[in-house]
This record gives C-alpha cells, sequence and structure tokens, in this order.
C-alpha cells in the first residue's frame, strides 16, 4: 500500500459521526516512530505521575487537618464556592485520585519537557480509533490496537460518561468509545443512585450544572473525583519550592524527585506577597515582579499560565508566552496576573522549545508531503485496579505541529497520530 493509499484508508475509517465536533487535523500515512530512550522513561513516568497525584492529595488534606502549612490549601482554593470545597473534602473520596493520568510532553533535544498533567483529559477516544486504525494497517502501535480501549474499560466499565457543553467537542470520541448511550449531557444529567459516572465537566462548569449539583449526593463512584484542587497547573510550582522538598522526597522517592526535576520546567507562583530586601525569585534573579518588564526578549522564553478553575484554564486559553510580547505588554500581563492572585493565580514556567522533527501527512490533493514540526506527546495511563501504584499505558497521541508554531497543541494545522515503536 502506498503512502496516499494509507491516508486514504484512514480517512475513510473515520466515524459518520466524527471524533471531535467541528475541528480537523491532517491525517499521517504512518504512526510517529518514537526512540527506544523516549519510549522507556514514558513507562517509568507513569508510576511516578500516580505517586504525584497521590502526594498533592495527601499535601492538601493534610494542609486542612494543620499537619502541613495552612497557605497550601488556601492558595488551591481560591475563587472556588464553599460547596465545591466541601464536596472535594468529603472524608469517602478522601484517597481517591483520577484513574486516567495524561501528561502533556514536549518533546525536546533533552527528551521531556511535562507542561501540565491533565486531571480530564480529552482525546481518550480518539487516540483509541487511531491506535486501532493504524494498527490496521501493520504498524506497531505502543500500547496495541486494543490499549487505549481496555484501558479505558479497566477503570471505567459501567456507567454513565457526563459532559458539559463546555466541553461538548469530544463528546463524538466518547461515544466511539463507550457507545452513545452511555453519554450524558451534564446540563440536564441527574445522577443515579450507585450507578459510577466518569466526570467529563470542569469544575468551573458547577454553577451552570443545576441537576448535577441537585442529585450529587446520589452519584455513585465519579472519576476524576470531584476535587477540583487537583486540576490546579500550580502543584508544578509547589513542586519547585524548596521548603516542601522533604515532603516530596519521601512520598515520591529520591528517583521519582530526580525524574520529575528532569522533565518539569522550573516554575514560579506569580504572588504579589513582597519580599524582604534581601530576597530575590530564584532563578529570575529579581526582587519584585515589576523588573519583568525590563527583560530581554531572550530573558522572556517564559510562559505565564492561569492556573485553574477557570475557562481561560484548559486549551490554549489563557497562556501567554512572553518572547511573543513586547516588554510592556508582558509587564502589563503579569501585573494583571498578581491582580486576580485572590481568586485565579497564575504560574510563570520556563519556555520548552520541542526539537524539530521529520513527519508527513496527506493534502486536499490526495498528494503526501513532507513536514518539518515539534511534537506535543499524550501518554495515557490507566491506574487500573489491580495494577497498585503502576498505571497501564494505553497508548500515547502525538500532535504534530508545523515549526513556526510556539505553542504545540491541536490545530487545523497539526496532524494528529499514535504513537509506534521505532525500528
Amino acid at each position: 500500500m502506498t503512502p496516499a493509499e494509507r491516508v486514504a484508508a484512514v480517512r475513510a475509517k473515520i466515524p459518520t459521526g466524527g471524533l471531535f465536533a467541528e475541528k480537523e487535523w491532517r491525517v499521517a500515512p504512518e504512526a510517529f516512530p518514537l526512540p527506544p530512550k523516549h519510549l522507556e522513561k514514558l513507562e517509568k513516568l507513569g508510576h511516578v505521575l500516580h505517586l504525584f497525584a497521590k502526594a498533592c492529595n495527601l499535601l492538601y488534606r493534610q494542609s486542612v487537618r494543620g499537619k502541613q502549612p495552612a497557605w497550601i490549601a488556601d492558595l488551591l482554593d481560591r475563587g472556588k464556592p464553599p460547596e465545591l470545597i466541601a464536596l472535594a473534602r468529603a472524608d469517602g473520596i478522601a484517597q481517591e485520585v483520577p484513574a486516567v493520568i495524561r501528561p502533556d510532553l514536549i518533546v525536546t533535544e533533552e527528551g521531556f519537557a511535562l507542561c501540565e498533567v491533565d486531571a480530564i483529559p480529552g482525546g481518550i477516544g480518539l487516540t483509541a480509533w487511531l491506535a486501532e486504525t493504524y494498527a490496521a494497517l501493520g504498524d506497531e502501535v505502543l500500547g496495541g490496537a486494543d490499549g487505549m480501549r481496555n484501558g479505558f474499560a479497566s477503570v471505567f466499565p459501567v456507567g454513565d460518561v457526563v459532559i458539559s457543553e463546555e466541553a461538548a467537542s469530544y463528546r463524538p470520541e466518547f461515544e466511539f468509545l463507550v457507545g452513545p448511550d452511555r453519554v450524558k449531557a451534564a446540563e440536564s444529567h441527574r445522577f443515579t443512585p450507585g450507578r459510577p459516572v466518569y466526570r467529563f465537566f470542569e469544575a468551573f462548569d458547577w454553577p451552570n450544572l443545576p441537576t448535577v449539583r441537585e442529585t450529587i449526593a446520589e452519584a455513585g463512584p465519579m472519576t476524576p473525583p470531584l476535587k477540583p484542587y487537583l486540576e490546579e497547573k500550580l502543584w508544578l510550582a509547589l513542586f519547585w519550592l524548596r521548603p516542601l522538598l522533604p515532603f516530596w522526597r519521601r512520598e515520591l522517592g529520591d528517583k521519582g524527585v530526580k525524574l520529575l526535576k528532569e522533565i518539569v520546567p522550573y516554575t514560579w507562583l506569580v504572588d504579589p506577597t513582597p519580599l524582604p530586601p534581601h530576597g530575590v525569585l530564584p532563578g529570575l534573579e529579581i526582587q519584585s515582579w515589576a523588573e519583568m518588564g525590563s527583560f530581554s526578549q531572550k530573558e522572556r522564553e517564559l510562559i505565564l499560565k492561569i492556573s485553574g478553575f477557570s475557562p481561560q484554564a484548559w486549551g490554549s486559553r489563557g497562556v501567554h508566552v512572553g518572547s511573543d510580547l513586547a516588554a510592556g505588554e508582558w509587564q502589563a500581563r503579569i501585573d494583571r496576573a498578581l491582580g486576580e492572585f485572590g481568586e485565579h493565580p497564575h504560574i510563570l514556567q520556563r519556555f520548552a522549545k520541542g526539537a524539530l522533527f521529520d513527519h508527513s501527512y496527506g493534502d486536499e490533493s490526495g498528494a503526501v508531503v513532507p513536514m518539518k514540526g515539534r511534537v506535543r506527546l499524550c501518554p495515557y495511563y490507566f491506574v487500573t485496579p489491580d495494577g497498585g501504584d503502576y498505571p497501564v499505558l494505553g497508548g500515547a497521541l502525538v500532535t504534530f505541529c508545523p515549526a513556526d508554531k510556539k505553542l504545540v497543541h491541536g490545530m487545523r494545522d497539526a496532524v494528529l497520530v499514535p504513537v509506534k515503536k521505532s525500528l
């Protein structure tokens, strides 16, 4: 089969209802080959990220109980309604963490840069379809043809997938994955006592879901658990705080801390609290955020992000690359983030530049054309009931973006393709 025929075969397999509502992507003739050294790190990463999720959950709860500094829980609860905070602190879900773990990894010259861990990840059904489709063409897909489907079924065999209008573009992929009868609209959903729920609505959608709020006490087991504090990006800033290092070492082990330090870009909490005259922000070497306006374009290779509990906190919304902005505008963005600290904390992260790779895709004429681009890699780990602290790697999605794009995310010009093992 020629590359052009393979592209045509992939397109012919797209379900009638599509996989993403009103979204398109470029189709590649083959899965994306990942070098063995990257595959080896992926195999280790799921275990460490699961331990990290459990550690974040523990740190918050210990902060609430006074066993850790109170400012930690206060910071993570900012902007959230008291009702939701109380639900998140319920004893019945004390130990629960998300059953699906998906980090967003930029593939760099050195290895990986972990930009965030998505607590409510999209792409599960899409990646399952891609794995099945490319495996049928003979590609040795990571996780196997059924890895994604079996992985999701292992953590959520029965129950309803409840999706909000905010996330409606993902509805087709879940209908493909579990069948349309199990996919429900969050705005009108009423929980049934004991029936499991896969939550695909963000915590910030809570005020817009009246029947969900009315019947939440009747909901069966829910994953991801309704814990908005676990959906904050600022955990990556807390990971780098030196006073918390003994805690992270105790919960992750020295090897776990070492692995995360290798892949998590240094991250700062954009906190307006004044520093003492002799204090500086580590790595930035400034005494005040007001000094950022004097940074050169090179020094502004930083990313500003809203941490969570906001419609601007998912996708590429609310993300600003400092080197793309004039110095004055960058300072204005920083000042705005400082002003929102009380309700919507922000983080600042070192910009991770992706390495350049070559892949190809089929254009509108049917020709297969080469493309140079950068890779966002999204592996999916499933915390199976019998797997303990070692989640199963079900598969991985590559978003291959043109080389001129600073932010590597889903877009019309991107290629979406599963990972395969390189020869």
